[in-house]
């Protein structure tokens, strides 16, 4: 059952009614609603819109699992906490990553028992901050194994589509990825990948089954859980209010088809409403004026309706200058942005600025990319465009905007927009980008002498093992750094996306909500990005933010349950 009014399972009557939890939100709020399943409690979700998943089905689905029985012997929950001591550094209460690294090999084993999934360790996906202290080059981050989406059934097509739906269906994950990406460069491995994953995807599809991997894998596990369980779900469900008893959220008022339906939580709310990425009134109060209307990659229902609700009732608020920053391809006319993820690492590349300057290391982690910015723009030198400069090696080498592939051509419809310009010579190219020409010659200048090198001391590209994961291995002495000394050259517009706001609601160790004052809110709890990023102003590593919702999730359950 599709549209306005749907729910799951199809033809269930929404009407006030009582149950012991009641779970804002489909992405990781599925987490909390499996546990509370699991520990003995009546569960409703209730979700915005008429599909399932939020921006957990739209992102790469990574998740950050330190100390995981995943991660192996390797890894224990000590060095975890010491890395995030580091990292964190005193921008979120260091009870938040204690009680996340506590309960994680918990969530695992609860998700393993309630779901399909199938998960492993994406070894090499290094840490963001590898080289501070108790960070792994060898990485936390882990994956599901690619999941067959026909196990649910006639409920397929409600589960929210990814950012990219190719039409060859290749279902990819994120190991795949890195050498599926350096096909041309590295053969021996990505052909095989690729071959491996196109009959998975050929194969299964001539079986009747849907392989998806990345968000969209993890997210049909999490849903094919929820509907083994019986657990409903109320879609096309807006939140309006939350109730109380006094200083006790009691449970919510929702908007059902153009009607109000009171919902009763005994035991409490979940408020796993996504952050407020698409309300652009809060994005350009907390954060910058200067941000594009909704250029975030997080699911358009992202709004801020759990973060408004909490406030409502007294909630304190944090980090709301923060989100998961992420560089992107500028859109075509009424199209999104398009994920850069390699790109920015792979050598024979470099971005400028509008004064045809570097601003950055290029190879950084998103979120540290767009914090770059946004530190240039308080300090009174705003970047007000950017550019990926490369030339005709790294169009015939890498995969560019997850879409062309090595030597393939950059669309004609990307030059008409003017996000991509062409030139066979350095001084052209930056005419056409509209930079200042003898800037950006002596930029290429500066940027050619130390690619031959192999070494950036302006920005330090290359010296982390996080930047080296997504470079070139047959380039060396650096694998992100190469000259760009024969043309033509190409530059692509840039502008500043993100996979979801991380500011929110304060919530403790235990997910509860917090007045202004530090007291508890009795009855409320919020998780994922309408809580506070349990991390501070730091993402730690691959997954960070899918894998705080999922225990946090876990986390309330228990004390709900409690």
């Amino acid at each position: 059952m599709t549209g306005r009014g749907a729910t799951i399972p199809a033809g269930l009557s929404v009407a006030d009614t009582c149950v012991d939890l009641l779970v804002v939100g489909s992405g990781t709020g599925m987490a909390a609603a499996l546990a509370a399943h699991e520990l003995g409690l009546t569960v409703l979700i209730v979700e915005k819109s008429s599909q399932v998943g939020g921006s957990t089905a739209r992102s790469g689905g990574a998740l950050w699992l330190p100390g995981s029985v995943l991660r192996g012997a390797n890894d224990t929950a000590e060095s975890a906490t010491t890395y995030l001591d580091a990292v964190v550094a005193g921008s979120a209460p260091a009870q938040r990553s204690a009680a996340f690294v506590g309960q994680v090999s918990a969530t695992v084993d609860m998700l393993l028992r309630t779901t399909p999934l199938r998960l492993f360790w994406a070894r090499d996906y290094s840490d963001y901050h590898p080289e501070e202290p108790g960070g792994s080059a060898a990485g936390r981050t882990c994956e599901c194994h690619p999941l067959d989406t026909s196990i649910l059934g006639a409920y397929r097509t409600r589960l929210r589509p990814g950012v990219l739906e190719p039409a060859v269906s290749i279902p990819t994950t994120g190991a795949d990825y890195r050498w599926m990406n350096l096909v041309a460069r590295v053969p021996r491995k990505g052909i095989p990948t690729f071959a491996k994953r196109i009959t998975q995807g050929l194969g299964g599809r001539l079986l009747g089954r849907h392989y998806a991997a990345g968000g969209q894998g993890l997210m049909a596990g999490l849903f094919a859980g929820a509907l083994r369980a019986g657990i409903p779900v109320w879609t096309d469900t807006r939140l309006l209010r939350l109730d109380r008893d006094g200083e006790r959220v009691t449970g919510a008022t929702v908007d059902h088809d153009g009607r109000e339906v009171s919902i009763t939580a005994r035991r409490g709310v979940v408020l796993a409403t996504g952050g407020f990425d698409h309300s652009m009134d809060l994005r350009w109060k907390y954060q910058s004026e200067s941000l594009g209307a909704n250029l975030s990659l997080g699911a358009d229902s992202n709004t801020g309706d759990g973060l408004r609700a909490g406030q409502e009732v007294g909630a304190g608020i944090d980090l709301m200058d923060q989100a998961w920053w992420f560089p992107a391809i500028a859109p075509l006319p009424g199209k999104a942005p398009a994920v850069m993820l390699a790109e920015r690492s792979l050598p024979g590349c470099l971005i400028v600025n509008q004064h045809g300057r570097r601003f950055a290391n290029e190879s950084t982690d998103y979120m540290s990319f767009g914090q770059r910015l946004l530190e240039l723009e308080r300090a009174g030198t705003r970047v007000d465009a950017m550019w990926i400069v490369f030339d005709q090696q790294y169009r015939n080498s890498y995969v560019f905007g997850a879409e062309l592939f090595p030597r393939m051509r950059i669309p004609k419809s990307w030059y008409d927009a003017g996000i991509a310009v062409r030139a066979d010579r350095l001084d052209e190219l930056g005419a056409q980008m509209g930079v200042p020409v003898s800037e950006f010659f002596a930029t290429m200048t500066r940027f050619n002498q130390i690619a031959s090198a192999g070494e950036d001391p302006d920005f330090g590209r290359g010296r982390s093992a996080y930047d080296r994961y997504y470079g070139d291995p047959t380039i060396t002495p650096n694998p992100n750094l190469r000259p760009l000394v024969k043309g033509p050259f190409y530059a692509v517009r840039m502008v500043l996306s993100d996979l979801g706001t991380c500011g929110g609601l304060t919530t403790d160790e235990r997910a509860r909500v917090l007045r202004e004052d530090g007291g508890v809110i009795a009855g409320l709890y919020a998780i994922g990005n309408t809580a506070a990023n349990a991390f501070g102003t730091t993402y730690p590593g691959a997954g960070a933010t899918i894998a705080q919702g999922l225990v946090y999730g876990y986390i309330a359950a228990r004390d709900a349950a409690g």
